[in-house]
């Protein structure tokens, strides 16, 4: 592929696409990448569902060693344009958008027109420890809950999340909620709770062995993971949530305004 130097996109890339389609100014681009360009062009051929071509056959196709196509594959893989399937390989649907906002993970998995769900790990009530206290707005030892479930998208495992509320907030989260439900919605309707506003912190970090297990995916892989604390309209302390998410099936969008300096 040859550039002029002081152009940095290819005529038919898509926009957003790394610089120069990320090869060197050098032009030396290491022998996976290569083969990783052309799998992935071969990924648009082919489709969402497309099954892709054996390693054997990459290999033989593009001149190269096994181990360079698992190396490309890996890539992809992790990026989330390739998935597994039984023995093969196919090309995965694109990413999940969801909003960094006060919206529920139903509204924005709804706005894909993927359909949502969640799988309940469990429903604890314990006293609070004193390092949680402050996030829920209770003393230390109050009752608190806690709401570990599954994320799905079309009944595909994508994330994993963990909810901290007062027992006084919700005292009959065990016998009025249904653990496949929006728990935003139930606090709206069913309690007459809104949220007000929340901070949130965003960092990759690794699954656990525990967390990889019930998402369903390899501890190596990439995750996105979100920490929450919202506050209801008058401003006080309602859920502290910890949010995993496959980072291979995730992006985030925000929308954001003209502020002052």
């Amino acid at each position: 592929m040859d550039y002029p130097k002081d152009y940095p996109y290819a005529h038919d890339q898509e926009p957003g696409a790394p610089i120069r389609s990320g090869v060197p100014e050098h032009g030396r681009v290491p022998k996976y990448y290569a083969v990783k360009a052309h799998i992935a062009a071969l990924i648009g051929e082919l489709g969402e569902g497309g099954l892709l071509p054996t390693e054997r056959d990459l290999a033989v196709r593009y001149e190269v060693s096994r181990e360079t196509v698992r190396q490309a594959l890996r890539e992809l893989l992790l990026e989330g344009r390739l998935r597994r399937q039984g023995r093969g390989t196919v090309v995965a649907g694109p990413k999940l958008e969801q909003p960094l906002a006060l919206a529920s993970y139903t509204e924005g998995v709804r706005r894909q027109n993927r359909r949502p769900g969640r799988r309940l790990i469990g429903l604890d009530r314990f006293p609070c420890p004193a390092a949680l206290a402050s996030d829920v707005g209770v003393e230390a030892g109050a009752p608190v809950w806690h709401l570990e479930r599954v994320l799905l998208a079309d009944d595909e495992r994508v994330g994993l999340e963990s909810t901290y509320v007062a027992v006084a907030r919700v005292p009959r989260l065990d016998a009025d909620f249904e653990p496949d439900s929006s728990f935003y919605s139930y606090l709206h309707e069913r309690v007459g709770v809104s949220f007000g506003e929340a901070d949130e912190r965003i960092e990759t970090v690794l699954a656990t062995p525990r967390e990889a297990l019930l998402i369903g995916t390899p501890p190596a892989l990439p995750m996105l993971l979100i920490h929450r604390l919202s506050r209801d309209v008058e401003g006080r302390p309602l859920e502290r949530v910890r949010t995993l998410f496959r980072g291979d099936r995730f992006s985030f969008t925000v929308r954001l305004g003209r502020g002052g300096r």
